[in-house]
């Protein structure tokens, strides 16, 4: 057997083993976030369904998106985007952290409505009289929430 068949043969295996190590081994903890949404049967008709900590200061291009936020978007997903029970989720949640529900989803969202598919509170309506820049700044207002509230 050549040196280059026994190198060839020692890598291949060498990854074998890296591969069944990772299968063996159990499952990451959770940090506290989940794709889940929570339960939330002891929360009131209307009431938030998360508590939102806000940061000391917004960049000039998210207070815009909150006055928007606000004109367009907090009768259903509530004051500082912590959702309304029974009437819309909470945008303040890991579900819609950047990697999971990318800002573009926010557009194609506000422009074209969304089918239910995490939460049970039915389909998203397109939102009339939002440009795709009126979105990004609410989206920068959204992800400036999300941070301060450890969503990244």
């Amino acid at each position: 057997m050549s040196k280059s068949s026994l190198f060839v043969g020692g890598f291949f295996l060498a990854g074998l083993v890296m591969v069944a190590w990772q299968f063996l081994q159990p499952a990451p903890a959770s940090q506290g976030h989940s794709m889940v949404p929570p339960d939330t049967s002891r929360i009131a008709e209307g009431d938030p369904i998360v508590e939102v900590r806000l940061p000391a200061v917004l960049s000039a291009k998210a207070e815009i998106g909150k006055r928007a936020f606000e004109a367009k978007c907090a009768a259903c997903h509530g004051e500082n985007a912590a959702g309304q029970n029974g009437v819309a989720p909470p945008l303040v949640h890991k579900i819609y952290e950047p990697s999971h529900h990318s800002d573009t989803s926010f557009i194609r969202a506000a422009k074209s409505g969304v089918r239910a598919h995490h939460w049970k509170f039915g389909n998203v309506p397109p939102v009339e009289g939002l440009t795709q820049g009126d979105v990004k700044l609410i989206a920068r207002y959204v992800r400036e929430l999300q941070r301060e509230n450890g969503i990244n």
